[in-house]
């Protein structure tokens, strides 16, 4: 392999590739990793290292001990500190997204209609909303722990267990593969720090739930009426009925070329 001198080190194409490599996990890495809890925790594991160097070099044996003595368990420690970033990317490795363009749609037109009919309700009435779409997760442990229903997603249904003086109300409805499975389900906070402190715990769990599981969660503001969505760990705010609806149409349902027309028609009609 033909190898390019520089300095005392020959840089061959097998070297360049490999550092192109190393570059592109480590941008991934930061990327995956910033904004929250772990960027610090890296910090100070990497002043830790700088620290023990220094006291090697200066000859300080009983901080240099201690020092190594930490650094030993320091496989340990990462798993321990890093456990819900580590489990993140775990959870993301095992979707494959391009696959979901393909399978696992968890939506139909019926169900999107329904969904669109209560949300619209629900937020002219300042109702507050938490409905989370199971696409390829099953999300059978949140499930396991609400109140199991199994019952056809109507606009009704989904309005009544919203409604403040129900026992339902407080948590998140699951629906998958075309049915209410669960309501009443309580779901992981985020704490990125990221979100922006006007939104509440409402929205901090839709976009918990999402960061590790492949879901699409809907949100109506119990204090304006406001409209979110969250997948991917990422949070939009302020949808209309129209782009909600289409945004759910691209997340649950496949929309052909053939249907933008019928779809449009759906909201010229939602807008009047």
């Amino acid at each position: 392999m033909m190898a390019i001198p520089i300095g005392f080190l020959e840089f061959g194409i097998r070297d360049l590739f490999e550092t192109l490599v190393i570059a592109f996990v480590l941008y991934y890495l930061y990327r995956w990793i910033r904004g929250t809890f772990a960027i610090q925790a890296a910090v100070g594991l990497l002043f830790i290292i700088f620290i023990n160097l220094l006291v090697s070099l200066l000859g300080f044996t009983t901080l240099n001990f201690i020092l190594r003595s930490i650094l030993d368990v320091g496989v340990l420690a990462v798993f321990i500190i890093f456990q819900p970033e580590i489990r993140k990317l775990l959870y993301s490795l095992g979707q494959n997204t391009t696959f979901d363009r393909f399978v696992g749609r968890s939506g139909s037109d019926t169900t999107i209609d329904e969904v669109i009919n209560a949300v619209r309700n629900m937020a002219h009435t300042k109702t507050g909303a938490l409905i989370v779409f199971a696409r390829r997760s099953s999300l059978q442990d949140l499930v396991d722990f609400g109140v199991k229903l199994d019952a056809t997603v109507k606009a009704e249904m989904l309005e009544t267990i919203f409604q403040k003086d129900t026992p339902l109300h407080d948590g998140a409805v699951v629906i998958r593969n075309n049915r209410i499975v669960a309501a009443s389900c309580y779901l992981p906070i985020s704490q990125n720090p990221n979100i922006s402190s006007v939104f509440g715990t409402r929205h901090r769990a839709a976009v918990g739930i999402s960061e590790t599981n492949n879901v699409f969660v809907i949100i109506v503001s119990e204090e304006t009426g406001r409209i979110s969505i969250a997948r991917n760990g990422d949070l939009t705010s302020g949808l209309s009925i129209q782009k909600l609806r289409s945004e759910m149409e691209k997340a649950l349902g496949v929309v052909d070329e053939e249907d933008v027309g019928f779809s449009s028609e759906k909201a010229e009609l939602e807008m009047k």
